[in-house]
């Protein structure tokens, strides 16, 4: 199972702009657990979504349990593997 599950909603509005939202429920732990999941996030979406991201979409990212122990280049895999399918 992924460190986090990813939602694409194209917005069909004619602009090409990608958004991006997280979410970390408390289920995944305290506020410095759920913060630091947020961080490793945004910084898969900083460094994947300019260039393999579904333009004018909205993208959510949304943690899931094991994401914080999980190696930062699984994370990346992960994410590249599931834009990949939100491309076909």
């Amino acid at each position: 199972m992924p460190g986090f599950v990813l939602l694409v909603h194209p917005r069909d509005d004619g602009d090409a702009a990608m958004r991006i939202g997280f979410t970390v429920t408390k289920k995944i732990g305290n506020a410095v657990v759920r913060n630091r999941m947020k961080r490793r996030l945004r910084a898969l979406a900083r460094e994947l979504l300019p260039a393999e991201g579904v333009r004018g979409a909205d993208h959510v990212l949304i943690g899931r349990n094991g994401g914080n122990e999980r190696d930062f280049g699984q994370l990346r895999h992960e994410l590249r593997k599931a834009l990949r399918k939100v491309m076909r």
